[in-house]
């Protein structure tokens, strides 16, 4: 369901609440990035986890790493199912808190019932993750990526609930403009995922050699530790502790358990078909050859870090759309929604034109290049790395848009969208491309190309029409 906010005149407004329509586009740049540069800063770092992981993968060689990017497709299917109720408490908390800014209960309750649904929900789902060998193979893998993938997966699902909880926790202190000490507690998890990868992946200290295992064992622990590290800092926060998130956690509220899950599912879905996306590309490239799946991992690695900045400032954007919807200002609802769309663009681009300029030096950085073993790998990953970079503009501008629609609580069409965009146009154009024409490998990220462009352009043009004045 779409809300459309109106003007509320400046003398109705209550203290503490969004800035109206009066307030210059200076202010509402400078309200967006308070909360926008920690929370990409934060979002970039903890997706750093996983890059860690490629990175210190890459250097057992092509194998383990085509392995691992197989696994992280099967794991990415519960976390975006997941991300549907983690992404739906921002709005819910962000309108409750403008629409009053000294409300406590109804935050309290969109915060709980999200960590419920975490809770109790993926643990169960995580079941599937017993069969993702056989999966892998149904779906035409090699034997080999298969029998690898399945345990680094199993070691990756207990640390699951955790990111997912890290999504709210955060998402619920940017709508108090508490954005510093979460960027503080991923770098400080981050280093420690780098750390504990050192002694389990490569067997130092006289800890054993777990290889992709000891890699999803570490990223499992890190994602706890920063789970808790946040739980401990809400307790003594002294804006944030006023909420009591915790205590009589487990008192039932099944009204905004379902509410929850309504805005959510939509959420996931869209999350699912975007994100299914590059991972099923893998399935495509499998068919390829494991030179071009380690290859597209890679590339595909170094395009999601180059994303996480314009993420994170989108998602800030989404809080600070639905504060001022909350409110009642449209004006302002408009000036956010074209700043974040603006600052996003200009966010990727940083990453972009030196990933385009140099993609040799990129993918140095991943595979030893001295080792004549990854010299096709170290080719393939220059030649999709400029055509990544071209589609980061689309990348930037239809998540802007669709964080900023879910910050308006408009769900249900956006979904659509993305699934048309990327299922009906961007799947078929990347495997036609990949499996039936000499363009192959490359044509799958022309397909990816495709998908993104004509999301940015629906979800560019659903905003536009919602938020006119």
């Amino acid at each position: 369901m779409t809300t459309t906010p109106t003007v509320t005149p400046k003398d109705n407004q209550q203290p503490g609440q969004p800035q109206t329509a009066e307030a210059p586009w200076r202010r509402e740049f400078f309200a967006l990035m308070t909360i926008g540069l920690p929370m990409a800063l934060t979002q970039l770092i903890q997706f750093s986890i996983h890059t860690v992981d490629v990175l210190m993968i890459g250097r057992l060689g092509p194998e383990p790493l085509a392995a691992a990017a197989l696994g992280l497709v099967m794991y990415y299917v519960l976390f975006v199912v997941g991300m549907g109720p983690a992404m739906a408490v921002s709005p819910m908390v962000s309108q409750a808190l403008g629409k009053d800014a000294k409300a406590i209960r109804d935050p309290r309750r969109s915060v709980r019932m999200g960590l419920w649904i975490i809770g109790a929900g993926v643990p169960v789902l995580s079941l599937i993750y017993l069969f993702t060998e056989e999966f892998a193979l149904a779906l035409g893998q090699p034997s080999a990526l298969a029998a690898m993938a399945e345990p680094y997966v199993l070691a990756l699902a207990p640390g699951l609930p955790f990111a997912l909880g890290v999504i709210i926790l955060r998402n619920f202190l940017a709508a108090l403009e508490r954005t510093r000490w979460p960027l503080i507690i991923i770098i400080l998890a981050t280093a420690l995922n780098a750390f504990l990868n050192y002694l389990l992946i490569y067997g130092h200290w006289g800890f054993p050699k777990l290889g992709l295992v000891g890699a999803g064992v570490a990223s499992s622990i890190s994602h706890a530790v920063s789970f808790l590290a946040l739980v401990t800092y809400i307790g003594i926060e002294k804006r944030a502790r006023q909420f009591e998130l915790f205590r009589n956690f487990f008192a039932a509220d099944w009204e905004r358990f379902r509410e929850v899950i309504k805005l959510g599912w939509p959420i996931g879905l869209a999350f699912a078909f975007e994100a299914m996306l590059f991972n099923a590309v893998i399935l495509v490239m499998g068919r390829i050859g494991i030179d071009e799946v380690a290859a597209y991992q890679v590339a595909l690695n170094v395009t999601a870090i180059a994303f996480m900045m314009p993420l994170g400032i989108s998602m800030a954007g989404a809080v600070r759309v639905g504060l001022l919807a909350g409110a009642q200002d449209h004006a302002g609802v408009r000036r956010a929604a074209l700043l974040t769309i603006g600052v996003c663009v200009g966010a990727i681009m940083l990453f972009a034109v030196p990933i385009m300029l140099a993609p040799l030096g990129v993918a140095g950085l991943y595979l030893d290049a001295r080792n004549p073993e990854n010299v096709v790998v170290i080719g393939l990953i220059a030649s999709f790395l400029p055509i990544a970079a071209a589609f980061a503009l689309f990348d930037a501008i239809q998540v802007a848009a669709a964080q900023v629609l879910r910050g308006l609580k408009d769900v249900r069409i956006p979904m659509i969208i993305t699934g048309v965009s990327y299922w009906v146009i961007g799947f078929p154009v990347a495997a036609g491309l990949g499996l039936f024409t000499p363009v192959g490998a490359i044509g799958v990220w022309y397909g990816l190309l495709a998908g993104l462009a004509a999301a940015a352009a629906m979800l560019g043009a659903r905003l536009w029409m919602i938020t006119r004045g």
